[in-house]
């Protein structure tokens, strides 16, 4: 739950920030687009039940992180703080929630 908390406030933040730095609405869409389809389409065999294109535990890994931290960047750079944004503690939050699925994606989980 805490993952997919994380990943919310990043899908939302993430185009706000894109759009707010691009000076225009039309960097939302494709900001989004991104920030979706990403984890939707790389993901690790034993992970999930369908697998689009199947990528190994550590670049999965990598591919999370990352979002996370543009889901806090991206909240801080649109100015939402405090008690208004929840990306900032659901991140560092889903860390240690699904330390054991980190770990087991940075020792290599299989691609097949």
């Amino acid at each position: 739950m805490t993952r997919f908390a994380a990943e919310l406030a990043t899908w939302i933040a993430g185009p706000w920030a894109a759009a707010e730095l691009a000076g225009g609405p039309w960097a939302i869409l494709p900001a989004a687009l991104v920030l979706v389809a990403a984890p939707a389409v790389f993901s690790t065999v034993g992970d999930k039940k369908t697998i689009l294109v199947p990528t190994p535990g550590p670049v999965r890994l990598a591919i999370e992180l990352v979002l996370a931290a543009i889901g806090v960047v991206s909240a801080w750079l649109v100015g939402l703080s405090g008690p208004r944004c929840r990306s900032a503690p659901s991140s560092p939050v889903m860390l240690v929630t699904n330390a054991r699925r980190f770990r087991w994606l940075a020792q290599g989980a299989p691609l097949e």
